[in-house]
């Protein structure tokens, strides 16, 4: 039987991620802290703890394991990358790892959608507001780890780079919020100004893109992303529709919402810190499709029908009312 380990695994991607290996005939190990409840993970799935930033301590986790597949969802930076090198040599037949689409936000001078040729070139300037900072970070440190785990690694790797990830587990509950705002008969509160274009991906299509690098068994580096490229009006219109209720868009001063801690609760597909994603390579190259927007928002808006919950960020919506006039 083949192996496959997920490093991280147990919100969002991962529980969609170990279903689809164990359908596939794979014996599923998961790696993570044991911060986070693993319900969603089936008995049959094997638990490692450890925080794999100690590269001693994922040594000592891992034992004498090998694994066929290495999934890792939690590579944030060059030190992990070049750890990974070294511990998994030997012991991977493939490395797997998800990226995103911010290592092209950090790039200078690039337009939308971003090409896997993009990659290459100086980054911009540190930016000053932390907001700012954070983001640029991530991005920094993924392109880092991006680097040091190719440069190391003795072993095929195949990088899957990912824009927003709309799914059923999104820990962030960014579909979920807008859902509650509509349903309790008020307004959506976005940053006035212009938007970025919306081009995400449903968690869905990641986990197919996941299998389909292991059955195709192509080393690089791919953007993940849905064909369709809408507007925030329209997405939110689209929402609307399928929750039967009114859309009303507020727009107030970017800067205001933000000073007063309403987003990105109040409106997550509003943050400057959006990638969006040319799929035409990885396409071509792994035989992939995707799931339309009118296809996979349905299943989204009945997942939170059937397991309705109070997102986090919904308690500030009494704030947010009160700049209705």
């Amino acid at each position: 039987m083949r192996t496959a380990l997920i490093i991280g695994g147990t919100r969002n991607l991962g529980p969609g991620i170990a279903a689809a290996l164990l359908e596939a005939g794979f014996r599923v190990t998961v790696l993570h802290r044991g911060l986070t409840k693993s319900a969603a993970l089936p008995d049959s799935v094997e638990r490692l703890l450890c925080d794999r930033s100690d590269a001693g301590a994922l040594a000592g986790a891992l034992g004498s394991r090998a694994f066929d597949i290495v999934i890792d969802t939690t590579l944030y930076n060059g030190a992990d990358g070049e750890a990974v090198g070294r511990i998994f040599a030997g012991r991977a037949g493939r490395y797997i790892m998800l990226s995103t689409g911010q290592v092209y936000l950090v790039r200078v001078g690039l337009t939308r959608p971003f090409t896997e040729r993009d990659y290459p070139g100086p980054a911009i300037p540190e930016p000053s507001s932390k907001f700012d900072l954070d983001n640029w970070s991530y991005g920094i440190h993924k392109r880092a780890a991006e680097d040091a785990l190719v440069d190391a690694a003795a072993f095929p790797v195949t990088v899957r780079r990912l824009p927003m990830v709309n799914s059923e587990l999104d820990h962030f509950h960014r579909i979920r919020n807008y859902l509650a705002r509509l349903r309790d008969g008020g307004p959506i509160f976005i940053p006035d100004g212009p938007h970025l274009p919306l081009r995400h991906v449903y968690g869905g299509d990641v986990v197919r893109a996941i299998l389909r690098a292991i059955e195709a068994g192509i080393d690089g580096r791919f953007n993940v992303g849905q064909d369709e490229t809408v507007t925030i009006d329209d997405f939110l219109s689209r929402l609307a529709t399928l929750a039967a209720t009114r859309l009303e868009i507020v727009r107030r001063p970017a800067q205001l919402l933000w000073e007063r801690g309403l987003m990105p609760a109040c409106s997550h597909f509003s943050e400057p810190w959006m990638s969006s994603l040319d799929n035409t390579l990885g396409k071509a190259a792994l035989g992939l499709t995707y799931i339309p927007l009118d296809s996979y928002l349905p299943r989204l808006v009945r997942d939170s029908d059937a397991n309705p919950s109070t997102p986090h960020g919904y308690e500030r919506r009494q704030a947010e009312l009160e700049l209705r006039c």
